[in-house]
């Protein structure tokens, strides 16, 4: 049995470095202090080449090992003298070391080349992906990282100036900095591992969900002030989202203003012709769909201008002046908009605690996994995008719908399964007019639909995320002038139902999905 070897927790000082990069951000710098520090360097490939063009000497790792790079690059770093190099513990293997000319590796700084970018190309396939998968890096990485008592593991260029520092102010590095530094590395390659793991398997939900997301910042705050919080974000991702917007002005985004604005942005994306969607509280109080951005924007904000206080903006096309002066004359927390001229940005200025997201191009939502955590796990599904159209619906009433009707009726479906539910929608001619979101009873949905709507609801379709129980909030609507009704249907009671519609001559349409959102 191996006797249980002692952690040397003393500083070390460096002798000897690795460095075989494919991120070069400031590597040049680091590596003058190393040469400064007379650290000997060794390199690999294109890393040594391009230290040698800075004038910083180094040492072929091919040379050092007097083993060339074979197949094609894949075999060159997994040797004896390096990994008994960077593994070795110098108080019990010196001996070792000795017999088989293995000299310490005190520092190595790797990074793996981004596995991310290798399969968003358009001609990736498996042999391209499987070509790029980094197997020496991760070995000299978690060899380092394992042998922390003795060597320090470097994988992000951020840590540079303090290494540099560090070495520069004493000639050593601590073992604090050593444990630090050797955390990262692991999450480091399991992110890496992770993403090819989501790149290989083939299921929607996989036996084993791994999920790795790099610190995007940290909040001030959660959803309330006695709560830490931050935000994650998946490792390679450069989609067009909230996290990776262009912010051109106002305050630090919050962990409520991060939420809203990704319902938001989620809602807006279901549109392509001129939409705003305005939200508060992760629920889209007002949504309209116009001829131009400004009509669009004026018909959401009235649908419900009091809930639209101090909302997320929300918008589908390039937001041009005259939709910038009529925003700026109510109080929002954030205006989000593919992107914005010039002229709109400099009527934004005047308030500058207002924030403005430049999102890129609002592509279709794509399908995903949602997850959401619970206590001792986590729950896992599929994103609702299931599109809905005309030939998806059955009438099941005496009454027709019109073609204003299901038109309408297929832009309430769309809107309502952004909201929480239990969740009724009203609206009119692509314009939502009131909205019953997140309450326990569906009776209790349909009379805050109702009264946000008022008399702007005669006329209207109303949605339901899910099938009526009883005919109860149909009785609800019995004056209220609605024409027509979309929801799942499935009730053992669906047709008392589809008799008080009858009865109020009322049209309704089944769509055989429901789409709740908890």
């Amino acid at each position: 049995m191996i006797e249980k070897p002692k952690i040397n927790r003393d500083p070390i000082q460096i002798k000897r470095a690795l460095i075989s990069v494919y991120d070069k951000t400031d590597i040049f710098d680091l590596a003058k202090v190393l040469h400064d520090n007379q650290i000997e360097i060794l390199s690999t490939g294109g890393t040594s080449i391009a230290l040698r063009e800075n004038n910083i000497p180094v040492q072929d790792v091919s040379d050092y090992t007097n083993f060339p790079e074979i197949m094609d690059g894949r075999v060159k770093t997994i040797n004896p003298l390096v990994e008994g190099g960077i593994l070795g513990l110098r108080d019990i293997h010196e001996d070792d070391a000795k017999s088989n000319s293995i000299k310490w590796i005190d520092l190595v700084i790797c990074n793996l080349y981004p596995f991310s970018e290798t399969i968003n190309r358009t001609n990736c396939d498996l042999p391209l992906a499987l070509e790029n998968i980094d197997i020496g890096g991760p070995t000299m990485i978690r060899s380092a990282a394992k042998n922390l008592g003795w060597v320090c593991v470097l994988v992000d260029p951020s840590d540079y100036k303090s290494i540099s520092s560090e070495l520069n102010k004493s000639g050593t590095i601590s073992f604090s900095t050593r444990e630090k530094l050797a955390s990262k590395a692991f999450g480091h390659t399991a992110e890496y591992d992770t993403m090819i793991y989501n790149y290989l398997h083939s299921e929607s939900l996989p036996n084993i969900l791994n999920l790795s997301y790099t610190k995007h910042s940290h909040l001030r705050y959660g959803e309330n002030p006695h709560q830490s919080a931050a935000s994650y974000t998946v490792y390679g991702n450069s989609d067009n989202n909230i996290l990776n917007a262009t912010i051109h002005q106002g305050k630090k985004l919050s962990y409520n203003n991060i939420m809203d604005a990704d319902s938001a942005l989620a809602c807006v994306r279901e549109f392509h012709k001129p939409t705003c969607v305005i939200v508060k509280h992760s629920n889209p109080c007002g949504v309209a769909i116009g001829k131009n951005l400004l009509e669009a924007y004026n018909n959401a904000f009235n649908a419900d201008s009091i809930s639209a206080f101090g909302g997320i903006v929300a918008l589908n096309k390039q937001c041009t002046a005259d939709v910038a002066e009529a925003i700026i004359n109510v109080f929002a927390e954030i205006v989000l908009a593919p992107s914005f001229d010039d002229d709109a940005l400099k009527i934004f200025s005047k308030k500058q605690n207002l924030r403005i997201l430049s999102i890129g191009n609002l592509n279709v939502r794509k399908p995903k996994i949602e997850v959401r955590h619970i206590d001792g796990g986590l729950l896992a599904q599929d994103t609702d995008i299931k599109n809905l159209t005309e030939n998806d619906l059955q009438v099941v009433t005496k009454a027709q719908p019109s073609k204003s009707d299901i038109k309408t009726a297929l832009f309430t479906w769309k809107v309502l399964r952004h909201a929480k539910s239990n969740g009724i929608l009203i609206a009119k001619n692509n314009i939502t007019v009131g909205l019953g979101a997140g309450q326990v009873s569906r009776v209790d949905a349909v009379s805050m639909a109702l009264q946000k709507g008022g008399k702007n609801v005669a006329g209207g379709v109303l949605a339901s995320d899910a099938f009526f129980p009883f005919r109860d909030s149909i009785d609800s609507l019995k004056d209220s002038g609605i024409s027509a009704i979309i929801q799942p249907g499935g009730s053992i009671r669906d047709k008392e139902v589809i008799d008080a519609c009858d009865e109020y001559n009322i049209s309704m349409m089944f769509t055989g999905v429901r789409c709740f959102k908890h």
